[in-house]
């Protein structure tokens, strides 16, 4: 069990190289768009490539929510990947959900209890069982011995508590989880050369970019594009790779500090 959680704590160094590259003042990050995505989902938009493959990603747009400002593609980008928590799985967002607080102002209560009501109270938990996730005062409260399904944990932990206390305690853990993530976070950052206080103005500049690079694709109604993004401590840009296509999207640069040259 303790392997489970210990898989939502990445290293960014030891990312394969088509995933990352690294370099003394940068870093690249591949990415790719398509129009529909063969995934079961079948939805339009960008993933960094880490996640193609991972069933829990759906492909994001530059379609923000009404709290926050940049879309699901930033916080995949610079929340889990970047800070080295893993692309899905509960505890990893959890601790991704306390970097876009970090870096929007935003609270995450409402959706870690969001996660809680549509996931763990029916008995699922992304990325390791139910007894990994769960605190130790919920584990507790178990029976000796029980060998119990995870939605069978559930039940039984919804009648022994009810439901609000229940939902209460597990908000609570989400909360201690996320924060238990912060240290890792920062010295992923520094390990990439990278400012972990300027996350806020990264995740701006790099909204700003996917407005101009989405609204094409869609306008240009183009069926995949092979990107990249690339980041360093001044600017933010996105160039795409040539493909099968014409290079429709071309190259965008957004600066942090300055205007990019």
């Amino acid at each position: 069990m303790l392997e489970q959680a210990k898989s939502s704590y990445k290293d960014v160094t030891q990312y394969p190289h088509k995933f990352l590259q690294i370099n003394l003042d940068k870093i690249r990050i591949p990415v790719t768009y398509k129009k529909s995505w063969d995934d079961g989902f079948g939805a339009r938009g960008w993933k960094v490539d880490v996640a193609i493959g991972d069933p829990q990603i759906i492909a994001s747009t530059r379609e923000t929510g009404q709290r926050i400002n940049t879309s699901v593609f930033i916080h995949d980008i610079l929340d889990h990947f970047l800070s080295g928590f893993g692309v899905s799985g509960h505890r990893s967002e959890a601790m991704a959900l306390i970097q876009l607080a970090m870096r929007t102002g935003s609270n995450p209560g409402s959706d870690y209890k969001q996660i809680i009501e549509e996931d763990i109270l029916n008995g699922r938990v992304n990325g390791e069982s139910m007894k990994s996730f769960l605190p130790s005062s919920l584990i507790d409260l178990l029976p000796d011995n029980a060998d119990k399904s995870d939605k069978e944990i559930i039940s039984f932990l919804k009648n022994a508590l009810g439901v609000d206390r229940l939902t209460d305690t597990l908000v609570n853990h989400f909360f201690t989880l996320g924060k238990a993530g912060k240290k890792h976070a920062e010295n992923n950052w520094m390990k990439l050369g990278l400012n972990h206080y300027k996350q806020t103005e990264m995740g701006d500049a790099l909204q700003k970019i996917l407005i101009e690079i989405d609204n094409k694709a869609d306008e240009l109604n183009i069926e995949e594009i092979k990107g990249r993004i690339t980041i360093d401590n001044k600017h933010v840009s996105f160039d795409e790779l040539e493909n099968c296509h014409v290079k429709d999207i071309g190259t965008y640069c957004v600066a942090i500090d300055q205007i990019c040259e």
